[in-house]
């Protein structure tokens, strides 16, 4: 079968065709991508092709992969945590507060990135990831957030929503008197602290 087009997988993914969408696993990166989603939206796409693409050379592909694999519990992020673009980071640290699995090495690696990660995007990523699993062992790494940029800061207040303590609703409370608004308003909305 020829090779599809990037416009072509992209009809197949609406129309029921799996034969064109699966053709374009084949193509260039840009058609890759287009057609994990394809195959997805068909609901035609396997852990193994997720895995394989997790590997791809180009990182839009990999996005892509670590994207459609929220949907898929199956699929093993934790080498896609240490991905060397960052967006593809971000994007395994969403999948894996998708999956919400406490699997001990997702949890160390979040908390790792949540700490250490250069990009803010993600720590934030990470964090989220972390509030939506709600381990205890990351309660200090989500505490701590809420004293990085703003976004994180936002992000880490939200995170704390599972989790129980007086260094908990401290956070929180402090988090009520921050100079960024939004941060503010997602301690607010979280309905915890004595006003």
């Amino acid at each position: 079968m020829t090779i599809p087009n990037r416009r072509a997988v992209a009809i197949a993914g609406h129309t029921g065709d799996t034969a064109t969408a699966a053709a374009g696993l084949a193509g260039d990166a840009a058609v890759r991508a287009t057609a994990l989603g394809a195959l997805e939206r068909l609901g035609k796409l396997s852990d193994e092709q997720i895995s394989t693409a997790l590997n791809d050379d180009d990182v839009r592909v990999r996005r892509r992969a670590a994207e459609v694999a929220a949907a898929h519990p199956a699929v093993d992020l934790v080498p896609t945590l240490s991905d060397t673009e960052p967006n593809v980071v971000e994007t395994a640290a969403w999948a894996c507060g998708e999956h919400e699995s406490n699997r001990p090495e997702i949890v160390r690696r979040l908390i790792e990135l949540s700490a250490d990660a250069a990009e803010p995007l993600v720590r934030e990523a990470a964090v989220a990831a972390l509030g939506a699993i709600g381990d205890p062992a990351a309660v200090d790494v989500i505490i701590a957030a809420t004293s990085d940029k703003p976004a994180v800061r936002r992000r880490a207040v939200l995170a704390l929503a599972p989790f129980e303590g007086d260094h908990v609703d401290a956070a929180i409370e402090r988090a009520l008197k921050d100079r960024d608004w939004q941060v503010r308003q997602a301690a607010e909305d979280l309905g915890r602290t004595q006003l």
